[in-house]
């Protein structure tokens, strides 16, 4: 019976587990808006992603009405996305898409289409440009929404995730305090406390496994939902999906140097246990 319960206890410490890693990743990364948009921030000292923003400044500008050479006006904006000021406007872009998707207030610029959009406005409205743009006679608008996908799904539509954002906060924390709770109640309730803790690192042995292969097949989705985009703009999303799947790599490296550590901890004290039973049971 006392088996019984600590194989459920260690069950339940491993499913709540599996919840409150990528909840916690999520809801600091990508749900919350400022931790998107230091997330987004960082991303913008990738060389790839720059040289994708400015294929798409460029785009933009001749859009408004830009006659001039373009292998010009595209080095002025690698110029600017190589700059120190990028990665900050960069993240105030995204903050135009964040509060598209997990937000249900209506904001200025917003596509008439529906579209998940981003604002280049900030960027381009920048002092690197105002020379160029001056001598073109081109004014850039307060906003300037391009769509990151021209048919976006029915799950990707304003404040689709809302929901997302008002619970987020509640499921990472309540996961991460169950996962510590059943976890404490397991070692309190085995009769090895060696063999709980190794079992508990088996718990992030898998989890970090099974992470880093979940993120791998997800790959194929993430290139479906790319296939409508234009090719800077693909560029651009994917380099912060490679940004993301690097951190996530670094939290699930965690979860597994965690789970071998546990599992050492809790074969040393395995032996330790059976050293002293054994110690107490001979005779004198």
């Amino acid at each position: 019976m006392r088996f019984m319960l600590t194989a459920l206890l260690w069950l339940l410490a491993t499913v709540a587990l599996a919840v409150a890693l990528p909840a916690a990743w999520l809801q600091k990364n990508v749900v919350d808006l400022d931790g998107y948009a230091a997330f987004t921030e960082q991303a913008a000292t990738d060389p790839a992603l720059q040289q994708a923003v400015a294929g798409e400044l460029t785009t933009q500008l001749v859009k408004l009405g830009y006659t001039g050479d373009q292998e010009l006006l595209r080095d002025v904006a690698s110029v600017y996305t190589g700059g120190a000021d990028f990665p900050g406007q960069f993240a105030q872009a995204n903050r135009f898409a964040h509060r598209w998707l997990f937000s249900d207030t209506i904001t200025a610029g917003e596509d008439p289409q529906g579209r998940w959009v981003v604002d280049l406005a900030p960027m381009l409205q920048d002092s690197s440009f105002n020379a160029t743009l001056e001598r073109f006679d081109i004014s850039v608008p307060e906003t300037l929404p391009v769509p990151l996908t021209e048919n976006a799904p029915d799950s990707i539509r304003p404040g689709q995730l809302r929901a997302v954002a008002a619970w987020g906060p509640w499921v990472s924390v309540g996961a991460t305090i169950l996962a510590g709770v059943f976890a404490l109640l397991a070692l309190a309730s085995a009769r090895s406390r060696g063999k709980a803790l190794a079992a508990l690192g088996v718990s992030g042995l898998f989890i970090g496994a099974a992470g880093w292969a979940g993120l791998e097949v997800g790959r194929r989705y993430v290139n479906e939902a790319l296939a409508n985009t234009s090719a800077d703009v693909r560029q651009i999303a994917e380099a912060l999906i490679r940004h993301a799947t690097d951190s996530m790599h670094q939290w699930l490296n965690i979860a597994l140097a965690a789970g071998g550590g546990l599992v050492a901890l809790g074969v040393l004290v395995a032996l330790l246990g059976g050293l002293r039973q054994r110690t107490v049971r001979e005779p004198s």
